[in-house]
């Protein structure tokens, strides 16, 4: 594949974002980049949340992961279904409610100012780093594909990447964002779809048919039910439902995109339409892997392994299209990684731009003159940060997938305990020791976790449970 085609498909994609952007942001004003004027059509919001809850990571991840965890992730998929169904019923009636822009405003009207900047804080910190994850996956495949031959270092990469989507997205933010995602959704379920088909070809079946092959082959197992291993079905459904609960339905870069529909009813069509979306496309990617390993064993490719498991799974897919899947697989993969990229990551920087306009330098009561300075220099420090992140983690290994649940166990556990307490319980906090329980949980699972692996029980992703668990007691014990 040459770099001129590479470059032509970079560049189309982009004029055709900035058409769409040109469209969507007429007649914006300087608040519609955080609401987008609630006048989102719902069924455009949920499809448009298929890009923004894959990313590059589910398009690489998922597939290669299927080496080391064979379909199990799939027990995680059933969890994730009960929490957009949380998310649906008990989250969004609160948020429609009280009318919210952030919606970790919720927490200032339910216990006082320093819990409300704590759950800000903790968003920021988890998305941060999250958004930089997904980003750093997204450029190094970039980079592999096009920038190395063009001889442009990373830090040169990052940096166009964060500037292409701040150019399309800095004027009306989340009221564009709306559309081209839905645009983007649309292009990674035709290469999804694309790619299942170009890697059924080349597989030899032996006349046996790919089905037959594909729930012959030892990696065709869905659930595990080892009390020690770390995806034991339990612990990946549990997982999946609170992580779920935490990362979509207590995060302001998936709830923004929702809480832009008019009204509550019409926003729960959205999730619950989004949840069916994003679970089929979740399993055709875990399928997709299976077929990966297996093509990778018939040609006898020697994958790296150490301790027993492949040590580079996010680079499966991405090295067998560009070596072997040919032009249509090449360009096929090429756009989804571009979709996905701009999809995830638009609206991470526009949540974290909210949060930190809204939740930290008062914006609603801002005059409109002071409110575009805010947004315009808020901008800026995001893309920073997140320019920052990515260039220090460049050089990680292993699952990035995995990396961020992880991550997440930790910085969202304790927002997670924190709206438990608010929505189920009448407790009144002491407000001002609320930073230090929520600092203090996390620091708790994690003793806890080694604790445990220590004795041979690997908790998995369930150290959301125990951190949320932690961060309720810790709240219990400051209660008035």
């Amino acid at each position: 594949m040459s770099v001129q085609l590479l470059l032509a498909i970079i560049l189309g994609y982009f004029v055709l974002l900035m058409i769409i952007a040109a469209f969507a942001s007429r007649k914006a004003k300087t608040t519609s980049f955080f609401d987008g004027d609630r006048k989102s059509p719902w069924f455009l919001v949920a499809f448009g949340m298929i890009g923004s809850g894959i990313s590059a990571v589910s398009l690489v991840s998922i597939p290669g992961n299927v080496g080391n965890e064979k379909l199990y992730y799939f027990q995680f998929i059933l969890g994730s279904i009960a929490g957009y169904l949380f998310i649906a019923f008990v989250l969004l009636p609160v948020f429609f409610r009280q009318q919210l822009v952030s919606i970790y405003s919720y927490l200032l009207h339910r216990f006082g100012r320093t819990t409300y900047h704590t759950g800000a804080a903790f968003f920021m910190l988890s998305q941060s780093f999250g958004a930089s994850l997904r980003l750093l996956l997204s450029v190094k495949i970039l980079q592999q594909a096009f920038f190395d031959q063009a001889h442009l270092p990373p830090a040169v990469t990052v940096l166009i990447v964060l500037l292409m989507i701040w150019l399309y997205t800095h004027r009306s933010g989340i009221k564009t964002i709306v559309w081209t995602d839905a645009l983007q959704s649309f292009f990674l379920v035709a290469v999804l779809v694309i790619s299942i088909v170009t890697v059924v070809q080349h597989i030899d079946t032996g006349g046996k048919g790919i089905v037959h092959a594909l729930t012959a082959h030892p990696y065709f197992s869905f659930f595990d039910f080892n009390p020690g291993s770390g995806t034991h079905f339990v612990k990946q459904v549990v997982s999946g439902f609170l992580i779920t609960v935490a990362l979509v339905g207590l995060d302001q870069s998936m709830m923004q995109k929702t809480l832009t529909v008019s009204n509550s009813r019409d926003a729960r069509k959205n999730v619950l339409s989004f949840s069916f979306f994003i679970a089929f496309a979740q399993t055709l990617f875990l399928l997709l892997g299976t077929l990966l390993y297996m093509y990778a064993a018939q040609q006898g490719l020697a994958l790296p392994v150490a301790n027993g498991r492949f040590t580079h799974p996010d680079e499966l897919f991405p090295g067998l299209t560009l070596r072997y899947f040919g032009s249509l697989g090449v360009v096929a993969f090429f756009i989804g990684v571009i979709a996905s990229t701009f999809a995830s990551m638009d609206s991470c920087i526009a949540a974290l731009t909210t949060s930190l306009s809204y939740d930290f330098f008062d914006f609603a009561n801002k005059p409109a003159p002071v409110q575009r300075r805010i947004k315009t220099w808020v901008l800026l420090f995001v893309n920073l940060v997140i320019y920052v992140i990515v260039l220090c983690f460049w050089r990680s290994e292993g699952s990035i997938i995995n990396f961020i649940f992880k991550v997440a166990g930790y910085t969202y556990g304790p927002l997670l305990g924190i709206y438990l307490v608010g929505l189920f319980t009448k407790m009144q906090l002491k407000d001002r020791w609320v930073p230090l329980m929520a600092l203090l949980a996390p620091l708790l699972t994690m003793v806890i976790n080694q604790y445990l692996l220590h004795l041979g029980f690997d908790p998995g992703f369930l150290n959301i449970f125990v951190n949320a668990v932690l961060t309720m007691l810790l709240l219990w014990i400051i209660r008035k």
